[in-house]
């Protein structure tokens, strides 16, 4: 319990009557943290914390790292400016070692500062303080973590962007070299392009976007050989089951190819989320999710694919690109999909260079003045539309539709409407593209037959989505048509006892969830639904005890089953995950 007598140590409470003191004793939280325990991170709801014993460290993010901004003594107070311009915690506060703090809420804040003038003149004069200490940083400290060097249209350069945005990296492109303007440490005469990361890694030809992780110190290889639950897949439903397996106490690994966000972190702007009235683009809450994950202690491999998933005794084999491997006793699919591809003359020769598949928002520098074309009709394109309509001299949409009502949403169609360089062009198809080095025109064709060719600088597809499940057990069912992941009672009648979970794959322990589950709703929300309800779906399959092998036999037929795989023991995939070695050797 706090006594009043002990806040007189701190001089925002020295200024009270002792009234005043007894009565915040009363009524104020007590925090006993331990070294390294977080009060508060940067992004959160404010509170007003008091030192009384110890020591803390405020510490400020720039460019994915976290620094020590700032160390706090017994007496002295943070929290003030966040709740006096009623904004998130511009910082995060960490416990340096042991310490007693002592903290207000917004309107216990409030109630101080109103109640003495002595305490609002500190905390103004100490919030001044601080605003101008800031401004200093920021105009000497330079968040730019990334330079790159290399044309527009190179494809590595171009993959390398696209990373380093979705993971909200600061870096600079520049087409040409200028060591006059920014003076790196590079070879003499560097060929072909490269990146310096941090002003003193350089990372020369051939460019990858994994090299350029591993110059960045993500990770790229996992930690551990055994966990409880492998997801693969970094889009909203694998993030979200990585949110709520690490935060249930489940061992975690997220596997990511590309960059975590998938389609979802390539939006521009997402409207309809729940919980954000103004939108959100997809690189900012995939830029939260992540945050969350790494908060709850998930691991995450990116840049990093999987290459087949393998029945063993107590679980399934993982194995990466690379020869790694590691153990699981859960998989989840949340691969998400690929967006389809254009059947168009030319679009295959000028992809990268022109013709892109999805939208993200770090093309806006490009199409600058530009005529852009979008191909499709659905939310993801309107989205595209809207955001390079800022940039673009006119976004024109092809849709093979009459309109966009059976395929947009009525707030983005009356949106387009309201821009003056938005163009809809109904029944037209792209028929070729054109171009030496880069696009530079298009041919498309209306449903009566005529056709035209225009100028285009830009072509992005977004056509609608495929599954990308080729590389997935033999026998794991999927549907006919598309490849998607068939789970719960999409499955066919199989001989067992205990019928599959939901989002259960025919393969016990297996579950899939988001746009790559067969007949799932494509919307980010439902995404991260599916994502977080497969955690609860692990936990009850964790849960089940030994039984009769017959009660967990879902092979499918013979047909359907590659005969070159080993058969899987569901008996012993109830095995606690730090004795599958031992069950094996007893095998």
């Amino acid at each position: 319990m706090i006594r009043s007598d002990e806040l007189k140590v701190a001089p925002i409470f020295a200024c009270l009557s002792d009234a005043q003191r007894e009565r915040i004793a009363q009524n104020a939280a007590e925090l006993i943290v331990k070294e390294g325990e977080w009060l508060i991170r940067e992004g959160e709801a404010p509170w007003f914390f008091v030192l009384l014993e110890g020591c803390l460290d405020v510490e400020k993010e720039y460019g994915g790292s976290s620094v020590v901004r700032a160390r706090y003594r017994p007496g002295e107070f943070y929290g003030e400016t966040p709740i006096m311009l009623n904004s998130p915690a511009i910082a995060s506060l960490r416990a340096h070692e042991p310490s007693r703090v002592v903290r207000l809420d917004r309107m216990q804040f409030r109630e101080l500062i109103d109640s003495s003038p002595e305490c609002s003149d500190l905390v103004v004069k100490v919030m001044m303080k601080r605003v101008t200490m800031m401004q200093e940083h920021m105009r000497e400290s330079n968040p730019l973590r990334v330079v790159i060097v290399g044309a527009q249209y190179d494809a590595e350069c171009r993959d390398i962007r696209a990373f380093l945005s979705m993971n909200r990296i600061p870096y600079e492109w520049q087409h040409e070299y200028d060591p006059i303007r920014l003076p790196l440490e590079v070879p003499a005469d560097p060929s072909g392009p490269f990146v310096v990361v941090d002003r003193s890694t350089f990372v020369g030809p051939p460019l990858t976007v994994r090299k350029v992780a591993d110059a960045l110190n993500i990770c790229t290889a996992p930690a551990k050989d055994k966990y409880d639950v492998v997801i693969v897949g970094g889009g909203p439903a694998g993030l979200a089951a990585a949110v709520y397996g690490a935060s249930e106490g489940l061992c975690v690994l997220l596997i990511e190819k590309n960059a975590a966000g998938g389609q979802a972190g390539t939006s521009s702007r997402i409207e309809n989320y729940p919980g954000f009235p103004n939108g959100i683009s997809g690189d900012e809450l995939i830029g939260r999710f992540l945050k969350q994950a790494t908060r709850f202690g998930a691991e995450m491999v990116l840049t990093r694919a999987v290459d087949a998933i393998m029945p063993i005794v107590g679980g399934y084999r993982v194995e990466l690109d690379d020869g790694l491997q590691v153990q699981t006793k859960t998989i989840v699919l949340a691969t998400g999909v690929d967006w389809r591809r254009l059947e168009a003359d030319g679009v295959d020769r000028l992809q990268g260079k022109g013709v892109l598949y999805g939208a993200t928002r770090t093309e806006a520098s490009t199409v600058v003045g530009k005529d852009v074309f979008i191909v499709g009709g659905g939310n993801s394109a309107g989205q595209a539309a809207m955001f390079f309509s800022g940039y673009a001299a006119s976004v024109t949409l092809l849709i093979r539709g009459k309109g966009l009502e059976s395929t947009m949403s009525q707030y983005l169609i009356d949106q387009l409407t309201q821009r003056h360089n938005i163009f809809v062009e109904n029944e037209t198809r792209i028929v070729s593209v054109f171009g030496e080095d880069c696009l530079d025109s298009i041919e498309t064709e209306r449903s009566d037959a005529s056709s035209q060719v225009r100028k285009a600088d830009a072509l992005f597809v977004m056509i609608g989505a495929r599954a990308n499940t080729d590389w997935l057990p033999e026998n794991l069912e999927r549907d006919d048509d598309h490849g998607f992941v068939c789970t719960g009672r999409d499955l066919p009648d199989l001989p067992h006892q205990r019928m599959p979970f939901l989002l259960e794959t025919n393969l016990p322990g297996i579950f899939c969830a988001g746009d790559v589950r067969h007949d799932s709703i494509k919307r980010v929300s439902s995404s991260v639904g599916e994502g977080s309800m497969t955690i609860a779906f692990v936990h009850q399959y964790l849960a089940l005890q030994p039984h009769d092998e017959a009660s967990e036999t879902w092979q499918l037929p013979a047909r359907s089953r590659a005969k070159s795989e080993p058969s899987y023991d569901p008996l012993l995939a109830r095995a606690p995950i730090d004795q599958m070695d031992a069950i094996s050797a007893s095998k």
